[in-house]
């Protein structure tokens, strides 16, 4: 029986009922309705790097989403039309759209897991987020059978959130996005990008500058995958920037958002007690000892270990702050 812990990037999670590959979109779309049929359940499985799975595994079918292929297509505007596979590796496809002379995600590079899920999380990184770009995806349907192409505006696209997150009720088989179809990168946003670049915010610089600084940034903070480095073992930021009506306070860093402001969980969890390295039951999980917004697996570590570090941190930073903290990854057949 095959453990998930070999299949995520926590390395954690017990055994699945029946794991089957599916090499293209016909199979993922084959496998789902074979194990629906029989009102079996599913788990959609990529990269393994969002997720947080229990120490008792999943009972029904661990489908494993290992479609590949990217086509560019250049528009009569100049943009270019990338339409991608749901299993390829994204990183990938960052680096093979930067190989191409096109800018768009760079800043999005480094970041694991498959290209079907970017859409889900709405994934983000280095102020860039997939929503910029996406133009729609393809999604099975499981109620109806059916496959569909719907456009992004109608995913209902948020900070780390659509309406695919959480739900099981479509499958996501392709994911297209619009480029600008220049070399150039997308504005800097992020200040700390920016620093390192050399430039001010809102300037453009070549995307492979670009890719190369976010690959410099991440890897210091332990995000890039590394078997060797236990702080990578990880989900990646294991809990989301908290949004709220106003900074508890006033000397607190924060962002605009939508009339709101976004605090960053990193901040409220260092400042709330927790240095990097804490270490979570055991020692066998702990905090990375480079970026407190990672929980990493030490080895032999459980799930429940993971879990009750992060309790401890949520309770921490809502006894300093009375801010709830929300976890990122998709949580099975577990919860905080």
């Amino acid at each position: 029986m095959q453990t998930l812990s070999d299949l995520t990037t926590l390395r954690l999670g017990g055994p699945a009922g029946r794991l089957v590959e599916a090499p293209d979109a016909e199979s993922v779309v084959e496998e789902v309705r074979k194990a629906d049929a029989v009102g079996e359940p599913v788990l959609l499985l990529g990269g393994g790097s969002n997720l947080v799975v229990a120490d008792a595994g999943f009972p029904g079918t661990v489908v494993r989403v290992a479609s590949t292929g990217i086509v560019t297509e250049r528009r009569p505007d100049g943009s270019v039309l990338l339409t991608v596979e749901a299993g390829e590796d994204w990183d990938t496809v960052v680096a093979a759209t930067v190989a191409e002379g096109l800018g768009g995600l760079e800043c999005l590079s480094g970041i694991p897991g498959r290209t079907g899920a970017t859409p889900v999380q709405n994934v983000g990184a280095y102020g860039v987020e997939v929503a910029a770009l996406l133009e729609s995806v393809d999604l099975y349907d499981r109620a109806s059978g059916s496959t569909a192409t719907v456009p992004a505006a109608d995913l209902g696209l948020g900070y780390r959130t659509s309406v695919l997150k959480g739900s099981a009720a479509a499958v996501v088989l392709r994911v297209r996005f619009v480029l600008p179809g220049g070399g150039a990168s997308m504005p800097i946003a992020y200040a700390e990008l920016a620093r390192v670049l050399g430039v001010d915010p809102g300037s453009t610089v070549p995307a492979a500058v670009a890719r190369e600084a976010v690959l410099e940034l991440r890897r210091g903070k332990g995000m890039v995958l590394a078997a060797e480095d236990h702080d990578t073992w990880s989900a990646g930021s294991f809990f989301t920037n908290p949004i709220v009506d106003a900074a508890p306070d006033p000397e607190m860093p924060r962002w605009p958002a939508g009339g709101r402001v976004k605090l960053p969980a990193a901040w409220l969890i260092q400042h709330a007690g927790f240095a990097p390295g804490h270490q979570g039951p055991g020692g066998r999980v702990a905090l990375s000892s480079r970026h407190v917004l990672a929980l990493t697996n030490r080895g032999g570590g459980r799930t429940e270990d993971l879990l009750e570090l992060a309790r401890e941190v949520q309770a921490g930073v809502r006894a300093r702050f009375g801010i709830d903290l929300h976890p990122e990854p998709v949580l099975v057949g577990c919860a905080l």
